[in-house]
């Protein structure tokens, strides 16, 4: 039956309570993130668990809840990490910069950092520090954290010269003065606006290679870093839970990195391409997960699910937007854009009632887009959302408390 283990997977699961019913009837439904969470960790006890849990090979976290509910997990200690040091250093475009041992700087939401900090101060058995400092921000001896505020659109002088100073610090490590730049799109591109607001480009060495991997990257950021940077930009998809699944070629084609996993691909709604993730893994071997709906959407090259073809990690299945002409994934609205007006940075669609959509958006160079683009993006934005939209130019969009943004907005979203 399509969609279903392999003998091998079930093999790895048999022991685990919460595979049981679907072993006893031979068929396994999708599991989603309730499921998971219903009576844990005892749904997924067993004693090959217990005696992990007690040796330190596996602990409990907490998944980053930026863009759902948080879910508890149980996986081996830096699961994530290991998974993007991997990737990494088997990437074609920039394995190098990983053999040659160029440290890896960090440059996403404060929610990060504060993380790694507690995890720091309670290794060394003290209190985490009101601001940490950079020694408190090393997640090993390869990774440092950047960012100390919440809204990158907030960050003032002091704090970027900060910053670009501890770029300067771990690149100064390296033979030839190589980096990795590990970041939120959207982060680093704030820095390259002030930046060059402040005249402090002798100050920002290059980096050797960048990943964004940490949230959903629009078209436009992804532009404006690609002009502003010579290596290769890469991204990468993954979560917490599974570790990294798929990562970006330099010219931007997504390649599957599906080491002890499959995927599955099914329609959010009858007839859509836009198609959600179903994956079966068993990489974290104490909680492999059987057909999880990840809560992440697709779009592939060619229409078809086919998951070695995927285009574009279009958003989250819980933001789809209802329209007349079927759901509209995050990464339409931000394709509508992009064709429309390429100095669009953030931007944010807001519902108003049942019928009308206004666009909210800040821009590259501050400035609102003119009249033509204006009525070009409500027009499309219009047909692809069957509402009456207008436009309108902010100054600053706020950052929410996850340190992400929302592109969506409005009743019942």
């Amino acid at each position: 039956m399509e969609g279903q283990p392999t003998a091998e997977v079930i093999e790895r699961i048999r022991d685990i309570p919460i595979y049981r019913e679907s072993l006893a009837k031979g068929h396994f439904p999708l599991l989603d993130k309730p499921e998971i969470a219903r009576g844990f960790p005892d749904n997924w006890m067993t004693p090959r668990l217990a005696a992990a849990l007690e040796s330190g090979e596996a602990e409990f976290v907490l998944s980053t809840g930026t863009n759902h509910a948080r879910m508890q997990i149980i996986r081996p200690p830096y699961f994530l990490l290991h998974s993007y040091y991997q990737l990494w250093s088997e990437h074609p475009d920039i394995a190098a910069t990983w053999e040659s041992g160029c440290r890896r700087v960090s440059l996403t939401t404060v929610l990060a950092t504060e993380h790694v900090a507690r995890v720091n101060a309670a290794r060394r058995g003290v209190p985490p520090r009101p601001v940490p400092t950079l020694d408190d921000r090393w997640l090993d001896e390869r990774t440092c954290y950047l960012n100390l505020r919440l809204d990158p659109a907030q960050w003032e002088r002091d704090d970027v010269v900060r910053m670009l100073g501890e770029i300067e610090t771990a690149r100064q490590e390296h033979p030839l003065g190589w980096y990795h730049l590990d970041c939120s799109g959207y982060h680093l591109a704030h820095l390259v606006r002030k930046v060059d607001a402040w005249g402090l480009w002798d100050d920002f060495p290059p980096p050797a290679s960048i990943i964004h991997a940490y949230e959903y990257t629009p078209v436009n950021v992804r532009r404006f870093l690609q002009e502003h940077f010579s290596c290769p930009v890469i991204d990468l998809f993954g979560s917490t839970e599974l570790g990294y699944l798929y990562f970006s070629d330099r010219r931007g084609r997504y390649w599957p990195h599906l080491d002890e996993m499959s995927v599955e691909l099914l329609p959010v709604a009858p007839g859509s391409t836009i198609y959600q993730l179903i994956v079966t893994s068993v990489r974290n071997p104490h909680m492999p997960l059987v057909r999880y709906r990840s809560g992440d959407c697709v779009r592939t090259l060619d229409g078809t699910p086919d998951s070695g073809k995927i285009a574009q990690f279009c958003g989250r299945h819980k933001e789809l937007l209802s329209t007349p002409h079927g759901p509209v994934a995050q990464g339409d609205l931000d394709r509508c854009i992009g064709e429309a007006c390429t100095q669009i940075f953030l931007h944010q669609l807001q519902l108003v009632g049942d019928s009308e959509a206004r666009l909210v958006y800040t821009t590259f160079a501050e400035g609102p887009v003119d009249a033509a683009e204006a009525r070009t993006l409500e027009r499309s934005i219009g047909e692809l959302t069957g509402r009456r939209c207008r436009v309108e130019h902010r100054v600053h969009l706020p950052v929410g408390q996850s340190g992400k943004y929302a592109w969506l907005a409005g009743d019942g979203v």
